[in-house]
């Protein structure tokens, strides 16, 4: 059997468009990146048997992914926290009544959230109110133009 270096790159592509289309993991890019350097060392002449091709993308995938994987998770946020901190200060309608300091429901771009009314005042159903703060899944809210 025999594989040409380009062989190797189109592998390497595949395996990062792979990763790119796959949500975040960071797990295949490495033996993309791995497939890539072995087709530019075969063109270059470096790696020429296939046996020895086979055994570099082994060693290299594997090391690439035990040395880089766990620095590159530490760069990235591992929660949703700027996703949802984004919901802060946005407006939102009360799908029922919330007492003073009660809980309820609300709903916001399109979906239902848990609520909480931190305020004295009562907020309505259907009244506008506006997301204060973020505490996992609920929503601190206040009635739309302060307390």
């Amino acid at each position: 059997m025999t594989i040409l270096w380009w062989h190797w790159l189109v592998f390497g592509l595949v395996l990062v468009a792979a990763e790119m289309a796959a949500p975040g993991g960071f797990y295949i890019i490495f033996f993309g990146v791995s497939a890539l350097l072995i087709g530019v060392l075969a063109r270059l002449g470096v790696a020429e048997p296939l046996w020895a091709q086979l055994i570099l993308f082994s060693v290299l995938s594997v090391a690439s992914l035990l040395l880089f994987r766990g620095r590159l998770m530490a760069l990235l946020p591992r929660d949703g926290s700027a996703a949802v901190d984004a919901l802060v200060g946005q407006s939102c309608r009360a799908i029922n009544e919330l007492a003073p300091h009660g809980s309820g429901r609300v709903e916001l771009r399109g979906a239902a959230w848990e609520a909480h009314n931190g305020t004295e005042v009562v907020i309505g159903c259907d009244a506008v109110c506006r997301v204060v703060r973020v505490d996992g899944l609920t929503l601190h809210v206040e009635p739309e133009g302060g307390r």
